[in-house]
């Protein structure tokens, strides 16, 4: 089981300074992805699009492209467009109306890139594990990140439905693989100019980016650990920064570490000195046992029977000690299997809950698709049941129209025959299909038999 960093990095203007890049590079995470900058204007977009294409070396098989074309400039050209030009096109006609014709927006995504406040876009960079981890990984294995990262797109899309995303590049060529997203954030129903306009700032603030960062990570590593068979747990987040740290880096820690080395030291002597001491008072034992009595001589020393017994005590007294104390150690050793259980459990603990955290933010996601699919079906079934009474109309007004010129071909002989004329038109232009065709075909010829009949009849008569 590993503990993976997850870094989730927005581009920024901060992140053009020389100590930051070196923070990026140094960071605990060994993530490369810190020093991302803004994209301002079209220059810097086609700098990233010859750094994310890989544009400057033709090394093109090291990066995978998920989501847009070969050219980053023209997808986000291309979204701009899609994006915008409707309000624009309103924007100008107001502007029309007012007689303000000097305030009209000629090109939208010009506009932004040579005279705005905002960012142009915005580029995302996400990343999971180091370095350290990646570097004893092959190629087939950082590989089947493409799946974990789509996930992560999709997940972003969801979370974040007001960031258009234009592109998405993973780059397999460094220390560890990281995905590259740009799109444009977009606000709405502005007061002012366009009533739909580029805004980084509304879409994306601290507060925002922090809640982001914490539901991406926890659908991240478990898409990971579903990718890969795993039971990966992610690195704990040093509060309120943007970056992983590991627990060894915590000073509090490196304290606990080094006392802790300390008593283990402090008891690997007291069980040395124990089994000395084992070892000392057998021979006691064996010695005052073997004591007889004897007569004063020199050199010699006898001990009462009091004394023996006491002393025979004392060392029963730290027979007793010395057991007390293997007790202990035996105690300690089934507290630290205690604690290590307890770890494992946590960290078991640990795995479920962030793929519960994962379930229940994916089963949100889906309830708001259900939702939002729930209300364009109803506005679908209004709109077919509006679609059904006008086609119920024209069908019902055609039906009026055949008939209309049916009646006309049982008219005078002028009349029937412009509007035999008019009926072959419809014909031959597709108005009218073969079967109402030969209907009235099938009277017009009948009604110009019956007159032939009839002056026929009359002209008998005359005669």
């Amino acid at each position: 089981m590993s503990e993976l960093a997850y870094s989730l990095h927005l581009s920024s203007d901060k992140n053009r300074k020389p100590t930051t890049k070196n923070m990026a590079k140094n960071n605990l995470s060994g993530s490369t992805s810190l020093s991302n900058n803004a994209i301002q204007n079209a220059k810097t977009l086609s700098k990233v699009d010859r750094h994310n294409y890989r544009k400057y070396d033709n090394h093109q098989e090291l990066i995978e492209i998920i989501k847009g074309t070969t050219s980053l400039y023209d997808d986000v050209k291309n979204l701009y467009l899609e994006e915008f030009e409707e309000a624009r096109l309103e924007y100008n006609k107001e502007q029309e109306e007012k007689g303000r014709n000097d305030r009209k927006i000629t090109d939208y995504f010009k506009k932004i890139s040579d005279n705005s406040k905002n960012d142009l876009a915005c580029e995302i960079i996400i990343e999971l594990g180091d370095k350290k981890y990646w570097d004893t990984k092959d190629n087939e294995f950082k590989h089947k990140m493409t799946n974990v990262f789509k996930e992560q797109l999709n997940d972003l899309q969801d979370l974040v439905p007001d960031f258009k995303i234009a592109s998405a590049i993973i780059h397999y060529d460094e220390t560890s693989p990281h995905l590259h997203i740009v799109g444009v954030p977009i606000k709405y129903k502005n007061k002012n100019g366009m009533k739909k306009q580029v805004g980084k700032g509304d879409v994306f603030t601290r507060d925002s980016l922090h809640k982001l960062q914490d539901k991406m990570r926890v659908l991240c590593i478990a898409s990971f650990n579903k990718e890969y068979g795993l039971n990966n747990i992610l690195k704990n987040k040093e509060k309120g920064r943007n970056k992983d740290i590991n627990v060894k880096d915590m000073g509090n820690y490196i304290e606990m570490k080094e006392q802790l080395n300390k008593d283990q030291k402090a008891l690997e002597i007291a069980s040395k000195k124990s089994i000395e001491l084992d070892k000392s008072t057998t021979d006691i034992k064996d010695t005052i046992n073997n004591l007889k009595k004897t007569p004063i001589v020199k050199n010699t020393y006898t001990i009462s029977e009091n004394d023996k017994n006491k002393i025979i005590e004392y060392i029963d007294k730290v027979d007793s000690t010395n057991k007390d104390f293997k007790k202990t150690k035996k105690l300690s050793v089934t507290l630290n299997n205690v604690d290590t259980e307890l770890k494992e459990n946590k960290e078991r603990i640990k795995i479920l809950n962030e793929n519960n955290e994962a379930l229940s933010l994916k089963v949100n996601t889906l309830s708001k698709r259900i939702e939002s699919k729930d209300k364009e079906i109803k506005d679908l079934k209004k709109e077919n049941n509006t679609l059904k009474q006008m086609v119920d109309y024209f069908n019902n007004l055609f039906k009026r129209l055949i008939n209309f010129i049916k009646d006309k071909m049982f008219g005078k002989n002028k009349e029937r025959e412009n509007y035999w004329e008019f009926s072959n038109d419809l014909y031959e232009n597709g108005i009218l299909n073969d079967d109402d065709f030969k209907n009235i075909e099938n009277d017009y010829n009948w009604n110009k038999e019956n007159e032939k009949y009839q002056s026929k009849d009359r002209d008998d008569f005359e005669i």
